[in-house]
């Protein structure tokens, strides 16, 4: 024994291996259950009591000195660059990355926003912390209107002109009468805030798209042929629009639209209610007292606004049925829309 424990040693001082693999094999050989070193310890039983006091002690020995080899081993084979390029098979395709997606309300803005881009109107943006001015009393709110009391708006100040969250995104279309050079042809989407229960079809923040043009001799027709390539834009080449008589105090004549609907092709269904038809918009010529209030001569110039919600648009293009998906951040539901654009 004595001499198959002093070939064991110097075979072990002698040990050299490249790789893990090797090195796992070694150790198997020497410290497994049926390697060198442990028949060894099984033979020590039979070894006279007057030398198992000396065979203990080197069998001790050696197998300290195995474990201590193969962790040397381990470790210098870690910090080899050869055997860390070698364990590494960079052609092996990577750990899968979780992507997320835009939003539904993102995806139907940037597409209405996109779609009247091409028709060569710009993009404005405002504040949504506002004035009464900008919000009310340039559009020709009168006084004693609904939207102008605690029930509808959410006030921030009381003043004389107080400053709330704005209601609608017609705000950035004040300003831009007062700021900009004329012709103005601007679409102004943003988030808007009302003061009302939420529900399966009503929030209070939601999102809007509104539109804006001034320029001399602009017509009714004007805006009817561009809601009409709009519509079609968004919901395809077939599509048809009417228009109800409606009223907005900044708007007149002013009319509501809706589209032929896409579900069931105008013929009627239960997301139409039989009608055949879907609300989708709100339009009409700019009331001349509007424009007076920016400082523009109504006399000399017309135009036409209309305004959008986008979670109508999008409850209406991907027929989702409850507004309260939108803001409660279920990825069940917004993995639905990985794919769209």
């Amino acid at each position: 024994m004595r001499e198959r424990i002093e070939a064991l040693m110097a075979e072990i001082a002698g040990l050299s291996c490249k790789t893990d693999q090797e090195i796992e094999e070694a150790r198997v050989r020497l410290l497994g259950k049926k390697g060198e070193v442990t028949k060894l310890f099984e033979e020590f039983r039979t070894v006279a009591p007057e030398l198992k006091r000396e065979f203990g002690q080197k069998l001790n020995v050696l197998k300290n000195t195995a474990a201590a080899k193969i962790e040397e081993l381990k470790e210098a084979a870690a910090e080899s660059p050869a055997a860390g390029a070698a364990a590494f098979d960079y052609t092996m395709p990577g750990d899968p990355v979780a992507l997320g997606s835009r939003h539904p309300v993102s995806i139907a803005r940037e597409e209405i926003v996109g779609i009247f881009r091409k028709f060569g109107y710009d993009v404005a943006e405002g504040p949504e912390v506002e004035d009464d001015w900008h919000v009310f009393e340039a559009l020709n709110f009168p006084p004693e209107h609904p939207a102008r009391e605690m029930q509808d708006t959410f006030f921030i100040s009381d003043s004389d002109n107080p400053v709330l969250l704005r209601t609608h995104t017609s705000s950035v279309q004040v300003r831009a009468m007062e700021k900009m050079p004329l012709p103005i042809r601007i679409v102004c989407p943003g988030r808007v805030f009302r003061n009302e229960a939420i529900s399966a079809r009503a929030h209070c923040i939601f999102h809007q798209v509104e539109g804006l043009y001034i320029d001399e001799n602009v017509t009714f027709a004007d805006m009817k042929q561009a809601i009409l390539l709009f519509a079609r834009e968004m919901f395809g080449a077939q599509t048809q629009i009417r228009m109800r008589p409606s009223y907005f105090p900044f708007t007149e004549p002013s009319a509501e639209i809706d589209v032929s609907c896409n579900i069931c092709g105008g013929k009627g269904c239960n997301v139409c209610k039989g009608t055949g038809w879907l609300e989708i918009m709100g339009c009409g010529m700019v009331d001349p007292n509007v424009l007076e209030a920016s400082g523009i001569d109504s006399k000399k110039y017309s135009g036409f606004a209309f305004g959008m919600g986008v979670e109508r648009i999008a409850m209406l293009k991907w027929q989702v049925r409850d507004l309260r998906n939108y803001f409660e951040n279920d990825l069940r539901f917004l993995k639905e829309f990985e794919t769209s654009l």
